[in-house]
């Protein structure tokens, strides 16, 4: 068993190093490629607050809570797998995908956590909400003929 280890080491000595000092350079074959799909980025501005991001999310890691005329998605990316399906179904383009892939962090929940406030306009007659305040501004209208 001596035997065998001290052949092991022997061949390790012999190569050198196999490892690249990782956090401090990096190895340029391992960047990732212009389609790579790592961390989603939220733009508020843009989202509608259709919330057909959180129902294709298969991990279900959005969550989107209503009060009143105010729709707020709260994205817990430390369950997310990268698929990008919620990028694919935002019809505004309010969520990308970035080539960040390096999310280890010890603060969680600042960290990997998102939540974006979406301001829904409501009808008077039913009170259901119909588009956001950002979709109408940039109409060129003013208001609504009663």
């Amino acid at each position: 068993m001596f035997l065998s280890k001290l052949k092991e080491a022997v061949i390790c000595f012999k190569h050198l190093r196999v490892t690249f000092p990782y956090p401090l350079k990096r190895n340029p074959e391992a960047l990732p490629q212009p389609d790579f799909r790592g961390r989603p980025r939220i733009d508020a501005a843009k989202c509608i607050g259709c919330a057909g991001c959180a129902n294709v999310c298969p991990s279900r890691l959005i969550i989107v809570t209503d009060r009143k005329a105010v729709r707020r998605l709260d994205f817990y990316l430390e369950r997310c797998t990268y698929c990008g399906r919620c990028a694919e179904v935002c019809p505004e383009g309010a969520i990308t995908m970035t080539g960040e892939f390096e999310t280890a962090t010890d603060r969680v929940h600042d960290d990997m956590h998102l939540s974006a406030e979406v301001y829904m306009g409501t009808c008077q007659r039913c009170g259901r909400c119909f588009e956001t305040r950002t979709t109408l501004d940039r109409m060129m209208t003013t208001g609504f003929r009663t």
